[in-house]
């Protein structure tokens, strides 16, 4: 994937290696993190990050690191994504506002409580944040069987960014009253997968869109998109059922199959039209 001459926002928080992280310190990620990974992966349903956020600690400090242009390459790698996808969404949406975004290590303050890494990259609404402790990556790699590539990483923050667009757009508004009313789990879960299956097409509609956003600065490689889907089809609700020793539950489903991952990924990336990103229709 292209991207190292591409414009950089300069608005990335960086609090990695702040003391409020050390609440996971220790060796590799254990059974129980590796379940969290799963269950989160791609970042919480903004519906509920403020009542899971709170269960892994309250709400936690609010701790200030250094906002610009973070001086590694896995820093700025996001740094340039996001600038592109904000680009990007400004192009598409109306009245779009950026969204922050902080790098952590392990744990972090948030207004939707603490955050840690065991939780995955989520979103937070109370403060229109994306928090990504980056050792998620070779953790979706190498625990999870997801695909390495630039692209797959970029998914993930472009997923995010999703989140907050259904933020400002009112989809997540509608989708928490819609779970308070549901008649069951069951029927909650599924406006989840829709809100999760969305974030996924919104992503695919910024990958299509990188290139002409940048002047051809940021842009996928050929190939790289089948490492995105591969990361889709790695991370679905069933895959990840399975991984985890257990039957098949789509009840339970969260975020959507892999099957269905990989469709929403794919049907925003060949339209490249949020409008076709309408995953609550089925509903």
């Amino acid at each position: 994937m292209r991207w190292l001459g591409g414009r950089r926002g300069g608005g990335v928080e960086d609090r990695r290696g702040l003391s409020g992280g050390g609440v996971m310190a220790g060796g590799g990620i254990g059974v129980a993190v590796i379940a969290l990974i799963g269950y989160f992966v791609f970042g919480i349903d903004p519906t509920t990050t403020s009542q899971l956020a709170s269960q892994f600690g309250g709400a936690g400090s609010q701790e200030q690191g250094t906002v610009g242009t973070p001086e590694d390459q896995a820093g700025q790698f996001v740094d340039v994504v996001g600038a592109n996808i904000n680009d990007v969404w400004t192009a598409k949406m109306n009245g779009y506002t950026p969204p922050k975004v902080v790098l952590y290590t392990q744990g972090t303050g948030t207004q939707c409580g603490f955050g840690q890494a065991a939780m995955g990259p989520f979103y937070c609404p109370n403060d229109s944040t994306v928090y990504l402790d980056l050792s998620f990556w070779q953790d979706m790699e190498t625990q999870l069987g997801a695909s390495g590539a630039d692209f797959a990483r970029a998914y993930v923050i472009a997923h995010e960014f999703g989140h907050h667009i259904q933020t400002l757009t009112g989809a997540s508004q509608k989708v928490r009253e819609a779970q308070q009313a549901a008649r069951s789990q069951e029927q909650a879960n599924q406006y989840s997968v829709a809100l999760e299956l969305q974030a996924d097409c919104y992503a695919g509609v910024w990958a299509t869109s990188a290139a002409a956003a940048s002047n051809g600065e940021v842009a996928l490689e050929s190939g790289e998109f089948a490492e995105g889907m591969k990361t889709a089809n790695a991370i679905g609700d069933d895959t990840l059922q399975k991984r985890g020793g257990g039957g098949v539950n789509p009840e339970n489903f969260t975020h959507g199959s892999s099957a269905q991952r990989m469709e929403w990924l794919n049907r925003g990336y060949q339209s490249g039209d949020p409008a076709q990103c309408d995953t609550f229709s089925t509903l």
